[in-house]
């Protein structure tokens, strides 16, 4: 990333506090996460994919790894060496507990510039499942520049979103209200392209979460090499 895109990102602190909304949403939520979510189908099949494709004991970045089911299990079950982040200190506690294989931050995404978990290139692999949609579209592009720039050349992502069209959008989740941003698959397709990322394959999965209010969402899982 280049340093006025540094610089543009730092402009854009005010999100900073809005954030900590978000994670005070999940901290009320706790395990209640993963009984709203039991099947996870894509997310499940998309980890199977980063996980056999990436070398073996690789070194892989989980962006928002709420409980760490399924996938920092998952990949680290595989044998790779798994580094999860997230906001909220209860979705650290439960991925600890629940992926010991693991190693976890309480940590916002601004917070890995600077060389806090490895600098450019320090990783083989990123996971991102729903986390960026967690952040205004403004956000988006400078998140995957760099997630980019921490991948080793030629390194994977494995990127999901919820196919909309809205912009910090809120809407009510197991009895709080998080802000959510997505994009039409287009417009998805062109933005990690614009990041620096060749789309390897693609995938679209109906999705509708058990015992919550928001309604059935069509889920983008994108498995993406560094170009």
């Amino acid at each position: 990333m280049s340093a006025k895109s540094y610089d543009e990102y730092e402009g854009l602190n005010r999100l900073a506090l809005d954030r900590a909304g978000q994670a005070d949403a999940f901290d009320a939520i706790g395990d209640r996460y993963n009984d709203a979510f039991p099947h996870k189908e894509g997310q499940v099949s998309s980890g199977a994919w980063l996980a056999g494709a990436l070398p073996a004991g690789a070194r892989v970045l989980d962006v928002g790894s709420g409980t760490g089911l399924p996938t920092a299990r998952q990949l680290s079950a595989a044998g790779h060496r798994v580094v999860g982040i997230d906001l909220s200190p209860s979705m650290v506690k439960l991925a600890r507990d629940n992926a010991p294989g693991a190693e976890f931050h309480r940590l916002d995404i601004v917070d890995l510039r600077g060389g806090r978990l490895g600098g450019p290139g320090s990783f083989d692999g990123v996971a991102a499942y729903f986390s960026l949609l967690m952040l205004p579209r403004a956000e988006i592009p400078y998140a995957l520049g760099l997630l980019h720039d921490l991948l080793r050349p030629g390194g994977l992502m494995a990127l999901s979103m919820v196919e909309a069209d809205v912009d910090d959008f809120p809407i009510p989740f197991l009895g709080n209200t998080i802000r959510v941003s997505g994009y039409l698959r287009d417009d998805l397709r062109r933005v990690v392209h614009d990041a620096g990322f060749d789309v390897v394959e693609e995938d679209a999965y109906a999705y509708a979460p058990a015992s919550t209010d928001v309604p059935p969402e069509i889920q983008l899982f994108l498995h993406l090499r560094r170009a």
